[in-house]
């Protein structure tokens, strides 16, 4: 027989006594419930389906497609009673840019002892020169650097004191790789894996350009993605005094050339991969010399982020705001798919203006305006660095230090309603007690960032706010769906990354469930109102990498349009 244990009659009758009931969720504050309850999924269409028709040509940066976005969205806001958010008379905030456009007649060649690689234009290679001037020749050697990392705190550096000036730097896409979550954040990719840091890093050691090797794997995107965002007028802020260190060469290159050069240089990519993932790595001399002219087509550009208020009730808090961020560009006309050259960007980011739009609608039926002020910002430029959101953070309509929190809008849902939903950067600041409440009060699953080898967080506007300290997060799709089978998520994630990511299938479909658009907007709302009706402000997490922005910047004593 086995041992039986006597237990005392109390906790017999514990164990027997059913399981509590759970938790009510909280109720509705009454004050949004109207609110909430009248989201909308054809408004949300209505405003989707214009921003991506074929008429405004892809809403191209400097093109006429853009502006013709920028004047409707002024309207869109002004028929909302929006107050103008960027000046005490306009909704219009003017970001001068510069267009540079590399032209096809341009040439990269890698040269060897004994034969030389020439690079074809799109196919093997993309290029810029940050010079903003219209001919740079270059004629340098090339040094692999690793991953072009240096972080003290991680006691990592791909340097390690090599003189890389007057060179041109061979990098590889990506974090080194790591199953240490505190060590460059594990799988997740951080900010120093991003090739606009490659090529920031490769500037500041003094190196006159930078070729970045494009994988699949590791860019977590095709190199159509690569073509068509760089095959094309990128723009730029214009160089100035105190401007950093330009490179007179930004490249990528396929994955096949990288391969291809590195052994006409007798080393082996892989292997070069594997030591680069090794804190011990040391700079690689290649015997080979870049050999390339870029002939650059220069203009200047003038667009806008286009800014409508909702004036806080509190006489002392309505000097603060929360923004809400969205962006309106996609990349106007380019390379021909399929005999079709507009890049209409529906999901990226149609939606999500879209979203805002009826976000800034839901907070205009409130009985009475949240104590804080309320900012919507369709931002401009976002594809071609966030430049929109980045000028914003260096010309803010509200001082940072009185911005309470960015919630960012980028690609909302419009294949059904998600169960889960993730807040890419909420889990860094005090924000995500707010997200933890909503998901009771509105019956969805605050999950972690689906994709985290992506980098997504340093991909979109709410990068910029984090900089200067502002609490921040973007708010986007789990992969599980109210009545869909398991795996429908993540397949229709896969088709659109495939077939759709920055390419002119990225189109306004009719079949578009937008119901977990409509979601969204309710969740953007009760976020953003309780934030904005909260006595304290949002804090990062002690020892988090934007705390510092935070902490070092004063608080005005009061500011915002018009002041």
């Amino acid at each position: 027989m086995r041992n039986v244990r006597v237990l005392p009659l109390g906790l017999l009758f514990v164990l027997a006594a059913p399981p509590a009931p759970a938790a009510a969720p909280p109720a509705v504050p009454t004050a949004i419930k109207r609110a909430l309850d009248a989201a909308d999924a054809k408004r949300i269409g209505a405003d989707l389906r214009f921003l991506a028709d074929d008429f405004l040509e892809g809403r191209g940066t400097g093109q006429k497609g853009g502006q013709l976005a920028a004047l409707y969205l002024e309207t869109r806001f002004r028929l909302l009673g929006l107050e103008p958010g960027a000046s005490q008379d306009s909704y219009l905030q003017e970001v001068p840019l510069v267009g540079v456009e590399t032209r096809p007649e341009s040439r990269l060649t890698i040269a060897a002892s004994d034969r030389s690689l020439e690079a074809r234009w799109l196919d093997d290679y993309v290029a810029n020169s940050e010079t903003q001037r219209e001919a740079e020749e270059i004629d340098a050697p090339l040094v692999f650097v690793g991953h072009g990392i240096v972080a003290p705190e991680f006691g990592w550096d791909d340097f390690k004191g090599e003189d890389v000036r007057g060179k041109v730097l061979v990098v590889l896409v990506n974090d080194p790789p790591s199953d240490d979550p505190d060590l460059f954040g594990g799988k997740a990719l951080t900010y120093y894996g991003r090739w606009t840091y490659k090529y920031e890093s490769a500037a500041r050691a003094g190196a006159i350009g930078a070729i970045l090797i494009h994988t699949d794997e590791s860019a977590g995107y095709g190199w159509s993605v690569v073509r068509n965002s760089w095959g094309r007028e990128r723009p730029y802020v214009a160089l100035g005094p105190g401007s950093p260190r330009a490179l007179s060469i930004a490249a990528w290159v396929t994955e096949e050339f990288g391969r291809g050069f590195l052994k006409a240089a007798g080393q082996d990519f892989e292997a070069l991969r594997s030591a680069a993932a090794s804190r011990s790595f040391r700079p690689v001399a290649l015997p080979l010399r870049v050999k390339a002219r870029l002939m650059t087509r220069i203009r200047p550009i003038t667009t806008w982020n286009v800014i409508g208020l909702l004036r806080g009730s509190d006489p002392r808090l309505r000097e603060q705001a929360v923004v809400y961020t969205a962006h309106y560009d996609h990349l106007g006309r380019g390379n021909p798919e399929d005999g079709d050259d507009i890049y209409n960007g529906a999901q990226d980011n149609a939606s999500g203006v879209a979203t805002l739009i009826e976000t800034a609608r839901l907070f205009g039926l409130l009985p009475r305006a949240p104590r804080r002020s309320i900012v919507f910002i369709a931002c401009a430029a976002e594809e071609g660095g966030l430049r929109g959101s980045e000028y914003f953070a260096a010309h803010p309509t509200f001082p940072a230090p009185l911005t309470a929190a960015n919630i960012n809008m980028d690609g909302t849902p419009v294949w059904g309603q998600p169960k889960d939903y993730t807040f890419l950067g909420a889990d860094r600041s005090t924000l995500r007690e707010v997200v933890a409440e909503a998901s009771r009060v509105l019956g969805f699953k605050p999950v972690p960032d689906q994709h985290p080898e992506q980098g997504s967080f340093y991909r979109s506007d709410q990068f910029n706010f984090a900089k200067v300290g502002i609490p921040a997060f973007s708010l986007d799709a789990g992969l599980d769906y109210i009545g869909r089978p398991e795996g429908y998520g993540a397949r229709m994630w896969q088709e659109y990354e495939e077939k759709r990511y920055h390419r002119p299938k990225d189109e306004y479909d009719p079949s578009f469930d937008l119901s977990g658009s409509v979601q969204t907007a309710r969740i953007a709302l009760y976020v953003g109102y309780k934030v904005a009706q909260s006595d304290a402000l949002p804090r990062w997490n002690k020892g988090d990498e934007f705390e510092a922005a935070r902490l070092a910047a004063p608080a005005p004593a009061g500011s915002g349009p018009g002041r």
